[in-house]
């Protein structure tokens, strides 16, 4: 009964009111439910401005970038995957997409939500665009783009989920805006010595487990 009050407590007033009919044990139990129930809910949110690191569900591959061109296509930064959990260059943070003002930090990130994710150390924005990616043609290139987190349209991901906001527990797609691609991991490789032992990241239009990311080690705000 109390776990039901709890979910519909939605402000102040509502919560006073609630308290008035309550004896003080009843009280003591109340408030360790309220409090229990926000902390886990706030916990499983991933929130704007939050540091991530992006696991592929299906391959268990981190997305990393580092500042590594591509050889051919764009000739922009590369974007890849690798096994290493430890390597600083796997972290991005979440910011606002298509242009709007900056989401405050701790605003959740809700299913649908466009969003860009900014890279850690470089500060390039994940990005998208018709070039054909290497070594795997019928995919589009996935790369780092822009200057201190300032780039263009290419950089805009929508949030596919199936619960009304991004669950750290959730696996989500990431939908680019600009091609209606999905960000997906390949089991191709890499040879080149600067990228060797790198997984292919690249977007394409099909829907699978390879399209599955979840935040891991990350920094929630």
């Amino acid at each position: 009964w109390y776990q039901r009050r709890v979910r519909g407590v939605l402000n102040y007033s509502s919560t006073v009111t609630l308290l008035n009919n309550l004896s003080t044990m009843m009280i003591w139990q109340f408030l360790l439910i309220l409090s229990s129930f926000y902390i886990a809910k706030s916990s499983e949110l991933v929130t704007c401005t939050s540091v991530i690191k992006l696991q592929n569900v299906q391959r268990g591959i981190r997305l990393h970038s580092h500042e590594v061109k591509y050889g051919s296509g764009s000739g922009q930064q590369s974007v890849t995957g690798v096994s290493n959990g430890d390597d600083v260059n796997s972290y991005w943070v979440i910011v606002n997409g298509s242009n709007k003002p900056q989401c405050e930090r701790g605003d959740e990130v809700k299913c649908g939500d466009i969003i860009r994710l900014k890279h850690f150390t470089t500060n390039k924005n994940l990005h998208s665009h018709h070039f054909s990616a290497p070594l795997t043609g019928s995919h589009q290139e996935v790369s780092a783009f822009g200057e201190d987190g300032v780039g263009d349209d290419g950089d805009n991901w929508t949030v596919i989920c199936s619960t009304d906001v991004w669950l750290k527990t959730s696996p989500v797609r990431l939908r680019h805006v600009a091609t209606s691609k999905y960000f997906n991991c390949t089991w191709v490789y890499f040879s080149a010595d600067l990228l060797q032992d790198n997984m292919k990241i690249t977007a394409h239009s099909s829907i699978s487990d390879a399209s599955l990311w979840k935040p891991v080690e990350s920094v929630m705000f």
